[in-house]
């Protein structure tokens, strides 16, 4: 398997791979900020900005009729505000980066064909996804920020995440492996089970509550942030309170790791860090509902849940592995298949 590979190589990779995926989480963060802010039309055409490559910075740089011009294209409130175009601007930006990091994953990830060739084929599939995502985006923007769209442009964000998590772990594997996980019962892997169900769960609902909270804010004209609650929907209700049973449920996952794994080993690390997302993402909600919706936090209760899904899912797969039985130094082929 992997053992035959240079280990630098795949120590290269990983790093890369790594990176791409904190890349990914950026994006993330910088689209929920475009959708606190109200940025998301700050560009109305794609992938120009107002018919320009690099945007203007005062309306004085934009046709006398620009208004004219947009309303003929279906955008018919369209206002140039700097702030926002360079909000939205900035947004696409970090997105090609992604492109770029992506290709250099996928690239990179040939030292693998000749080992395990699944690695290969899933640092494609994300290349080719992120393109996917990047026409998606195009779309969020002709559709003049439908929600649903906005929803599947986030949704596909998490899916391109959690095929990055699998393809470096499962490049990983044999490192992983050396991990001790020989007294963490099998139950808690199927508790993560449940625990990343309940995550989707979560998110879905949060989708619906970012829908709801994106009608209020546009009666609103954006303003009057306090006031929002009053209009929220019964799901938000049952989202706030749904945050209570994930949070037991993934700390029993990590007093589990706590009891059956040695201090400082990368599965209690891996869990804590698990804990504390799970509790930034709580306070970040507590916030959003008892402080007016603060605009700043709204991205960050986002980035949060995305990133406890990912570590779940990580946590879930290098379990796996610290628990799989081994045959002279390699997976047995029944083992391979159930990863």
């Amino acid at each position: 398997m992997s053992l035959s590979l240079d280990p630098q190589a795949i120590a290269r990779f990983r790093r890369l791979g790594t990176l791409t995926i904190f890349a990914v989480y950026l994006v993330i963060l910088v689209g929920g900020i475009v959708r606190a802010s109200g940025a998301g039309m700050g560009c109305p055409d794609w992938p120009t900005c107002f018919g320009q490559w690099v945007p203007p910075t005062e309306e004085a740089q934009l046709p006398a009729n620009y208004h004219e011009i947009y309303a003929q294209r279906g955008y018919e409130s369209t206002q140039f505000n700097p702030v926002k175009t360079w909000t939205e601007y900035t947004n696409r930006l970090v997105g090609v980066s992604i492109g770029f990091l992506i290709f250099l994953t996928a690239w990179s990830s040939r030292i693998f064909l000749r080992t395990d060739k699944t690695i290969f084929y899933l640092a494609l599939s994300s290349f080719f996804l992120v393109g996917f995502q990047g026409w998606l985006g195009s779309t969020v923007v002709a559709s003049n920020l439908k929600p649903i769209m906005i929803t599947l442009h986030m949704l596909l964000a998490l899916g391109i995440v959690a095929l990055l998590i699998y393809t470096i772990t499962r490049s990983q594997r044999d490192v992983i492996g050396q991990l001790d996980g020989s007294n963490v019962s099998r139950a808690v892997r199927t508790v993560l089970k449940v625990a990343m169900a309940m995550t989707l769960v979560q998110v879905a609902m949060g989708t619906q509550v970012r829908e709801a909270v994106d009608f209020i804010a546009h009666e609103h004209s954006y303003i009057e942030r306090q006031y929002w609650r009053d209009d929220f929907p019964i799901i938000f209700y049952v989202h706030r309170s749904f945050s209570s049973l994930i949070l037991f449920t993934n700390l029993w996952v990590v007093w589990q790791l706590r009891k059956n794994v040695a201090p400082g080993s990368l599965l209690l690390r891996t869990g804590y860090a698990l804990a504390g997302l799970i509790v930034t993402a709580i306070l970040a909600g507590v916030c959003l509902d008892r402080l007016g919706m603060p605009a700043v936090v709204q991205p960050i209760h986002l980035l949060m849940a995305n990133m406890i899904f990912g570590c779940q899912f990580f946590l879930f797969m290098c379990l796996g592995y610290a628990q799989r039985r081994v045959v002279g130094g390699n997976f047995t082929q029944k083992e391979e298949s159930a990863y």
